[in-house]
């Protein structure tokens, strides 16, 4: 049976959008190599439709500067939770309707396989963790405050809770600690 992990970046003051805008400084080879690990070790990837659509406008040009890191991000299979994604257009990738994806990310983890990759938190993130579909969730906590504070752009949510029990961490010497959370038994 696969897993499902959640990859996330957050800020101190729970930002996880545009990481892009606040995690370079901390992005170093441990980093890089833990990021590689994850990415290798897992046999697809999962997002919503705003990953998808970011992910796929970035990484098909990226493999030159990314080398194998990023062949592998376009090779991968793609499974994206998306009710009005018609033509994917990058790789390999499935778009699983919102209202059949509990039985279909249900039926994906019970195959052989690789464990399933997901990166950021959002709607696909919080359906997971209602369901009980999320194995994992690996925090990137990153010692700075974003300063952004839009709704959107936080990784709480109103009327949306879970509970989970710390598996392990793991710290850089950029001061990011990566804090591995399984779901709490009930």
């Amino acid at each position: 049976m696969r897993k499902i992990i959640n990859s996330t970046y957050v800020s101190l003051d729970g930002v996880i959008e545009n990481p892009q805008n606040w995690t370079a400084a901390y992005f170093k080879d441990e980093a890089a190599a833990y990021a590689r690990e994850l990415l290798f070790s897992c046999g697809a990837l999962l997002m919503g439709r705003r990953t998808f659509d970011g992910f796929s406008r970035s990484w098909p040009a990226m493999e030159k500067a990314t080398g194998d890191f990023g062949v592998r991000m376009n090779t991968l299979p793609h499974y994206v939770v998306s009710d009005s994604l018609r033509k994917p257009g990058w790789g390999d990738t499935t778009a699983i309707p919102r209202a059949g994806a509990v039985a279909e990310l249900t039926r994906l983890k019970e195959q052989d396989g690789r464990d399933i990759l997901q990166y950021g938190f959002g709607p696909v993130s919080r359906m997971l963790v209602r369901h009980g579909l999320l194995d994992e969730l690996r925090l990137w906590i990153h010692p700075v405050f974003a300063g952004t504070g839009d709704p959107e752009e936080l990784l709480t949510r109103k009327d949306f809770s879970g509970s989970f029990t710390l598996a392990g961490t793991r710290t850089f010497e950029t001061g990011v600690i990566i804090a591995t959370y399984v779901p709490a038994a009930a």
